[in-house]
């Protein structure tokens, strides 16, 4: 590991794991990490903190919110012809 490679870290600003450039090291430590998303600076956390869901987890989270919007929708009614 060294100054500016890339690493996966949790980022207290996005609340999930994203990845990040190594910003500060002592030995071969990392102590200070940026978020390549919003670019915030913190201490590495060793990506921890996060609960990273399982692909089952986030297919069923994305199809629950699918399912909640086609429920919601009401249906569309066949518009009338006017006579001209």
């Amino acid at each position: 590991m060294r100054l500016g490679d890339y690493i996966d870290d949790y980022c207290t600003r996005c609340k999930r794991t994203t990845d990040h450039a190594v910003v500060s090291m002592m030995k071969d430590d990392v102590l200070v990490t940026r978020c390549r998303t919003c670019d915030f600076e913190h201490k590495y956390k060793h990506n921890k903190g996060s609960k990273e869901m399982t692909k089952q987890q986030a297919f069923d989270k994305v199809l629950a919110s699918v399912m909640g919007q086609q429920a919601a929708t009401p249906e569309a009614k066949p518009k009338k012809r006017k006579k001209s």
